[in-house]
C-alpha cells in the first residue's frame, strides 16, 4: 500500500522529490515533518548527479517503500 495517491506515477527524481514533501505533511508533529523535509532534501541532493536509470529507478522505489514505512510507523501511534 502506498502512503499518496499517485506514488504509481512517480518517473522522475523532481517528481519522487515532491511526492516525499507531499508525505512529509503528512507526519503528526511539526518537528518531526521538518526533520523528514531536511532528509528528503539531503537525499536529492546526494544523488543529484545519479545519470544511471537504473539506479535511479531503484532510488525512486526504495524511496517510495520507506517513505510508506514511517508513514505506518507514526500513524500507529
Amino acid at each position: 500500500m502506498s502512503p499518496l495517491p499517485g506514488a504509481e506515477l512517480v518517473r522522475t527524481p523532481v517528481q519522487l522529490y515532491r511526492y516525499l514533501l507531499r508525505c512529509c505533511k503528512l507526519l503528526p508533529t511539526a518537528p518531526m515533518q521538518r526533520h523528514y523535509r531536511h532528509a528528503v532534501r539531503q537525499g536529492f541532493n546526494s544523488h543529484a548527479d545519479e545519470d544511471d536509470p537504473e539506479r535511479i529507478w531503484q532510488i525512486i522505489r526504495r524511496a517510495i517503500v520507506d517513505a510508506d514505512w514511517i508513514l505506518e510507523k507514526y500513524s500507529k501511534k
